[in-house]
């Protein structure tokens, strides 16, 4: 099987607003979830918005493969949205993409830690 088929496609990002242009980034990042969960290949599309700074919008997304990954760049929405992004930006957006796989439970490995990890 070729890594399109073995990997999972996901995408994370941050996206610094303007904060007079807040709520238009969340009524843009709104309609993006609304498409994009409807398209094809999305496992998962949302955004948040950051705690250290609530002008910052934090984009988390997952996608069966690849193709349908690039298939969203390719849309209307997609499209609209990045038309729109420049006017609100008060920085530089900052995305990150992974290719993971899943592993069966017989596969996994237990790593245990000496002392607790506490984030």
């Amino acid at each position: 099987r070729g890594l399109g088929d073995v990997y999972k496609r996901q995408v994370q990002g941050s996206i610094p607003v303007r904060p007079e242009c807040r709520d238009q980034a969340l009524s843009m990042a709104k309609n993006m979830v609304e498409a994009s969960r409807l398209e094809f290949g999305c496992v998962s599309y949302d955004f948040y918005v950051g705690l250290a700074d609530p002008n910052t919008l934090m984009l988390f997304q997952e996608w069966e493969s690849l193709d349908a990954l690039q298939s969203h760049f390719e849309t209307k929405h997609m499209d609209d949205f990045l038309q729109q992004l420049p006017d609100i930006l008060s920085g530089e957006v900052v995305t990150k993409r992974y290719a993971v796989q899943s592993i069966e439970e017989e596969e996994a490995v237990l790593i245990e830690a000496e002392e607790p990890i506490i984030h």
